[in-house]
């Protein structure tokens, strides 16, 4: 019996070559779609899921009420962690890392430039970054201990055994490579290359004690059983018990949703990354479902030529269930040959979607669960893609089949129609949803940046060059390449330092809520920048001393501070008054999606320093800059290389996430009209078939090319026009709720669902006039000769 079906299935398969061709590409399209979206959002829930310890690792997020409204950051003072070890038993295990720092590595007469993180010693226990050499409970015993990926050890060392080494760090500090690391694996929120101990950056140390300046991450492992909503009550205060200054609250954040789920609303976790996630799984679920659609379409739509065999197969005893295990069994022979060539596709464009998701995804063809997952995949789409033919084809009356008088009912409302408008109203969807994620995209990298980004590059303070930093400047600016040189204490791209406990005016307590972003610079800042100042001027310590006491503070501080005529009044901070000597536009920082926080720069000479701008001069070649700035620096700094990174680019990374949310919308909108494009040039041929011998006395009578073309499309279009009023109102509140999660939007305008609507009937048009056109453009003798 099962010989007799899969004769049947292959000689019915190649007896309609044209069907089955559509019916096998368009689902192996869909498949293929669907496979490259499953291994992606199986990447992404795997996020940090390998650790051990994940059920028991916490990150430390902060959170204050300003205004009412609640603020939530994951950047904690240096005090933070160990006080959490010191003071609370449920705590086993604390580690705090500073941002990640490129280093200059030298070794022999290698000079190799890596970027790397300083993490307190339990860092390689708590978390499961295995080493293949050294041991991870010891490696970072010493302070001048270092730990190596695989992968750095090879561009220092060779094929040389790095363990014992002792390698120069920055050209002044001897360290010993103690452990080996595996390289990390494509699915975690840390990118290192080395590891060395916080203890040994004299930063930290000054920070161990001060509550009020966030500028670490801190991470904790609970001990097994401890309650997280017990912990999170006590260790709540922590900072206002220290520092009655400031007004945090801090709490814990689990491992399983570090990824996923960041995205805080009123203090509370509310989204984030997962819903980009299930974005993308609905998707892929509605692509394969838009194959399936084809795939029942096209069936039914033959269901005339295999009538008399359902008849025939009934009159001799078979029964309806045997008739639909026989159609399923088909369909499952279908999708088995659509999903080789689906794997064929996703083998060919998984580097094109690596490429665009900016990962590193692979198939693992060597894994048994990713063969028993293939299969049934195969097995599922072939059941659901089959699963109406089977009912449909095998509910036929044998008699009026076997006497050649079985005709499908001509209804309004059919079961196909349906279909095409469920396939059509998705791709509208689609459509609409790229559009709104690219104005969207457009509408924030044409904000205002607050700052001149054109000619402003960055460079690291590293090796001589904070020493040396006055006479890198003085020739930058003599010898024309730049019309401005600062100092900052860090990149002007990240928001990366947090300070409360300001005070002002009338030593309102609610004032040290109010959480700055803050810099430091030992002048020159607002020139560098190109910052406009709206009022003083700005920080310039060679030649006003008393600037080292001085503050810059942007509009939007200013505008929560409430204080008038804010120049020569002063501020407190860490105990110590303050001058406001200038007010500048608010620039971004953060978030181009979000508001702008209050700032405030130092200035200071006493601060860490680890940027320098610089404003190149806008009537010099660039090349020509860069090529007379790198001979200062090597100069000046010769150990190390010129790397310089241009600001603009630097801002233009804060939208790969929505470029790339953008770009997959569009590859899976594109992939969504190709299937529909598919089931509809299957549908317009069988029908322009079927309705042959119409079309010929139609024109035999007089119709014209046009008239005929009409009649074939007229049905597509309403169809079409009907998905397209069903999609705009599923779109508008699908693109609504999205845009919620940005502060700066668009408003969703008319003409979007307007374009999105045209383009759908001009690609439906496009694919059923073909048909239409060579139908009506037919010898009508051929069509009826047999009458």
């Amino acid at each position: 019996m099962f010989k007799n079906y899969l004769k049947t299935a292959w000689r019915n398969l190649i007896r309609n070559k044209a069907f089955s061709i559509i019916n096998i590409v368009g689902l192996a399209i869909g498949m293929a779609g669907a496979i490259l979206i499953f291994e992606w959002i199986q990447n992404e829930l795997s996020f940090d899921q390998f650790h051990a310890n994940k059920n028991t690792l916490y990150k430390v997020w902060n959170r204050n009420t300003p205004k009412g409204e609640v603020y939530t950051w994951d950047v904690t003072s240096g005090a933070v962690g160990p006080t959490l070890k010191q003071q609370f038993p449920e705590v086993k295990a604390v580690t705090r890392t500073g941002w990640p720092t490129p280093r200059l590595f030298n070794f022999s007469n290698k000079a190799i430039k890596a970027t790397g993180l300083d993490v307190d010693k339990p860092f390689l226990t708590m978390f499961s970054f295995p080493l293949s050499e050294g041991s991870s409970t010891h490696a970072l015993d010493d302070v001048n201990s270092v730990v190596l990926t695989q992968t750095l050890a090879s561009k220092i060392f060779g094929n040389q055994d790095p363990m014992g080494k002792i390698v120069k760090i920055d050209n002044k500090d001897a360290y010993k490579v103690t452990g080996v690391m595996k390289d990390l694996p494509n699915n975690t929120q840390f990118d290192f290359e080395y590891l060395v101990s916080l203890a040994a950056n004299p930063y930290t140390a000054s920070m161990e004690t001060k509550w009020n300046t966030n500028a670490f991450h801190t991470y904790v492992q609970l001990q097994p059983g401890a309650s997280l909503a017990k912990l999170d009550q006590k260790i709540k205060d922590l900072v206002l018990d220290h520092d009655s200054t400031t007004a945090e609250e801090i709490f814990l954040h689990p491992a399983s949703k570090w990824h996923l789920y960041s995205r805080f609303d009123n203090g509370k976790v509310v989204g984030g990354r997962i819903e980009t996630v299930r974005l993308l799984f609905m998707i892929a679920c509605l692509i394969l479902l838009i194959a399936c659609i084809n795939f029942m379409n096209l069936s039914t739509a033959q269901s005339e030529k295999r009538a008399k065999e359902v008849g025939l197969r009934k009159t001799i005893g078979a029964g309806r269930w045997t008739l639909i295990k026989q159609f399923l069994g088909e369909s499952v022979l279908l999708a088995s040959i659509s999903g080789i060539i689906a794997l064929i596709l996703v083998q060919i464009f998984l580097p094109a979607f690596n490429h665009i998701t900016d990962k590193k995804l692979t198939i693992e063809y060597g894994n048994l669960l990713f063969w028993l997952a293939g299969i049934g995949f195969i097995l599922i789409t072939g059941l659901l893609a089959g699963s109406y033919p089977a009912f449909y084809l095998s509910s036929f009356n044998p008699v009026r089949a076997l006497k050649g008088v079985f005709k499908a009912e001509k209804q309004i409302i059919t079961p196909r129609k349906i279909l095409v408008v469920v396939q059509f109203t998705i791709a509208v969807v689609l459509i609409t949803s790229t559009l709104i994620i690219y104005k969207q995209i457009k509408y924030t990298q044409e904000r205002d940046t607050g700052y001149t980004q054109d000619n402003l590059l960055e460079h690291p303070i590293e090796g001589d060059i904070s020493k040396n930093f006055d006479l890198i400047k003085n020739d930058l600016l003599n010898q024309g390449i730049a019309t401005a040189v600062s100092k900052t204490s860090m990149t002007i791209t990240i928001e990366g330092s947090i300070s409360q406990g300001l005070q002002w005016g009338d030593q309102n307590p609610d004032h040290s809520k109010i959480a700055f972003t803050q810099f430091a610079s030992t002048g020159d800042f607002a020139k560098t920048m190109g910052l406009k100042i709206i009022a003083g001027r700005d920080i310039d310590i060679a030649n006003y001393p008393t600037d080292s006491n001085a503050v810059l503070l942007n509009a939007t501080a200013i505008d929560w501070m409430k204080i008038k005529n804010p120049i020569g009044q002063t501020i407190t901070a860490n105990n110590k008054s303050l001058k406001i000597i200038g007010v500048f536009k608010d620039f971004i920082v953060g978030s181009p999606y979000q508001p702008v926080s209050p700032m405030v720069v130092y200035g200071t000479k006493s601060w860490y320093y680890g940027n320098m701008l610089i404003r190149l001069n806008a009537n010099q070649s660039i090349a020509k800059s860069l090529q007379a700035a790198e001979a200062i620096f090597k100069k000046y700094n010769p150990a190390y290389p010129f790397e310089y990174k241009f600001v603009d680019e630097e801002y233009g990374k804060k939208f790969a996430e929505q470029q790339r949310t953008g770009e997959l919308a569009a590859l899976f909108a594109g992939l969504t009209i190709v299937i529909c494009c598919l089931g509809l040039f299957g549908l317009a041929a069988y029908m322009a078939e079927n309705r042959s011998r119409e079309i010929g006395i139609r024109k035999v009578l007089g119709a014209d090319v046009a008239n005929i073309v009409q009649l074939l499309t007229w049905e597509f279009v309403v169809l079409v026009a009907i998905a397209i009023l069903i999609a705009t109102p599923v779109a508008w509140y699908a693109m609504h709720k999205w845009l919620q999660d940005y502060n700066y939007r668009i408003n969703i305008s008319w003409v979007t669902f307007a374009l999105a609507g045209t383009l759908a009937i001009i690609i439906a048009l496009l694919t059923v006039s073909f048909q239409a056109i060579k139908a009506a453009l037919a010898n009508p003798v051929k069509s009826l000769r047999s009458e």
